[in-house]
């Protein structure tokens, strides 16, 4: 997970939103850990101005995926950055595609963002 630019590690749902109101682009998205459910990250997607969240979790044999929008197929992917592909498509199961990644920020620099 730590190799993908967009793994902002253990960061707040607020913090996300407020990076992500920051780009103010729909599309712009990161990956976070989950606050609620250890070992489970969080896609957090920018639309309209609110902040969409999906839980990315693996399952038996390592496999990826997504918890995405009801009635939407559950799809595998060997690897997240596969299954992040993916969803730059549009028709995915999710708000809207995947298009402007909001990559990690030195630590010290979060508190700076408006």
């Amino acid at each position: 997970m730590e190799e993908l630019a967009v793994y902002h590690g253990a960061i707040s749902k607020a913090v996300a939103e407020k990076l992500l109101g920051a780009c103010g682009r729909d599309g712009s998205y990161l990956i976070r850990d989950s606050e609620s459910v250890q070992g489970t990250y969080c896609l957090c997607v920018l639309s309209d101005t609110y902040v969409y969240t999906y839980r990315l979790y693996q399952v038996e044999g390592g496999f990826w995926t997504a918890e995405t929008a009801p009635g939407a197929r559950e799809r595998l992917f060997r690897k997240l950055r596969n299954l992040i592909a993916s969803f730059t498509r549009p028709n995915q199961g999710i708000v809207t595609p995947l298009l402007y990644p909001v990559i990690r920020l030195p630590r010290d620099r979060i508190n700076n963002v408006n």
